[in-house]
């Protein structure tokens, strides 16, 4: 059998071309992963440091934010302390407000009262001035005017706590006003009027008709030897008596006015029942002394100090109030 035919062998400059190209493309690969690994690094430095970069720009903003922070968390004390020192002072403020206002009403309470104090005291001087007008000179025209005015002052007593006063008062002046012009006063023009009246009576009455039948006989006897004159149609006073007894009478009767002067029943009653006893004595008697005398009579029952149950109640209750209230 035939031997297969071998193939030429190839030249040796062929064989090493091969390993050659091989190492060639192995080398070329060797370089252009160092020069990928190398630039891979050179980003990844890259990388790392623009990450640094960053990470640090973070924390320097961190930083920034956390100074801001604590500038923030400062102001805010701050301004909590300032709030809190407004908020006292603001506290103040109001607790001041309210002791001026406490303290201005305290004042304008204390001016209120102490007006009303002195329109009080006004009023009970006044009502005190007209009773003693009354009482000692019977001036009822002066106390009707005190009333009125004291009327008046206690109107502007504010409230009504002094009503009960103000209806007392109302009640004392009618009983005032029915007094007229007062008892002395009208005693007084009683008395004037008595006394001019006393001058119009006859000093001598003419005789009674029929008279002389009356006569009796012892009369008729010695008439023509002495002249009798009965006392009861003319006065036994001589002249000069007659004034005298005249004199004592307007003294009595001036005693008469001054008791009613003064007020002094007693006195008054004296000198009227005086001036009763003379009255026979100087004039005879007549219709005209039988009035005089009955006048005299109705004078004499006079009371000059009348009994008012109302006068001076007003005073009394308002000075019961006024104690109360100090108490």
């Amino acid at each position: 059998m035939n031997d297969p035919v071998s193939p030429p062998s190839p030249s040796p400059s062929v064989r090493w071309i091969a390993p050659l190209a091989v190492l060639l493309v192995i080398g070329a690969g060797v370089a252009w992963g160092w020069t990928r690994w190398q630039a891979e690094q050179a980003h990844e430095l890259q990388r790392q440091a623009d990450t640094g970069l960053q990470l640090q720009g973070l924390v320097d903003s961190v930083e920034a934010l956390r100074r801001d922070q604590r500038s923030t968390s400062q102001r805010v004390q701050d301004a909590a302390a300032t709030n809190r020192v407004l908020r006292d002072e603001m506290l103040g403020l109001s607790q001041r407000s309210a002791l001026l206002e406490d303290n201005l009403a305290k004042l304008a309470d204390s001016t209120r009262h102490g007006a009303q104090a002195l329109q009080l005291e006004e009023t009970e001087l006044l009502l005190g001035q007209a009773a003693q007008r009354l009482a000692y000179a019977d001036d009822v025209e002066g106390a009707k005017r005190l009333y009125a005015l004291a009327a008046s002052t206690l109107a502007d007593v504010p409230g009504n706590d002094y009503l009960n006063v103000r209806q007392a008062l109302m009640q004392e002046r009618n009983a005032v006003d029915a007094l007229g012009p007062g008892v002395r006063v009208s005693t007084a023009a009683q008395l004037a009027t008595f006394s001019k009246a006393l001058e119009r009576l006859p000093q001598q009455v003419d005789a009674v008709p029929g008279a002389e039948a009356a006569t009796p006989w012892w009369h008729q006897v010695l008439a023509p030897f002495v002249t009798i004159t009965p006392t009861h149609t003319q006065g036994p006073l001589t002249d000069a008596e007659r004034v005298t007894g005249w004199d004592a009478l307007q003294l009595e009767l001036t005693l008469a006015r001054a008791a009613v002067e003064r007020g002094d029943q007693p006195g008054f009653t004296h000198a009227v029942d005086r001036v009763a006893l003379w009255l026979p004595r100087l004039w005879p008697d007549s219709p005209a002394l039988r009035e005089r005398r009955a006048e005299l009579q109705q004078l004499r029952m006079r009371v000059l100090q009348p009994a008012l149950p109302e006068l001076g109640s007003t005073l009394q209750q308002l000075r019961s109030m006024r104690d109360g209230d100090d108490r």
